[in-house]
């Protein structure tokens, strides 16, 4: 799991069955600072997030799965949450 910044959209029109009318969005990690580290993946989005949000992304396979109600399914990366505040310990 990491935090991301949403930086785009993806358009597919022709997908698997499973990604009928889910929405996409291409998210690059973020780093302890905050800053993109240019390590993107391709999630698909369960938390109404756009361009510009920062997010957390579950990127383990067998979890996104679970969250998206899958089995099988060809599925890695998934946004489950829209992120408010990161606080770091001083």
């Amino acid at each position: 799991m990491y935090i991301g910044k949403v930086i785009g959209t993806v358009v597919a029109t022709i997908k698997i069955s499973h990604l009928e009318n889910r929405k996409l969005l291409l998210v690059d990690q973020l780093d302890l600072q905050g800053q993109e580290t240019g390590y993107y993946d391709i999630a698909v989005d369960v938390a109404q997030a756009g361009p510009g949000d920062t997010v957390l992304v579950l990127d383990e396979g067998n979890g996104a799965r679970q969250v998206l109600g899958l089995d099988p399914g060809a599925v890695r990366a998934v946004i489950v949450g829209v992120v408010d505040e990161v606080a770091l310990a001083a």
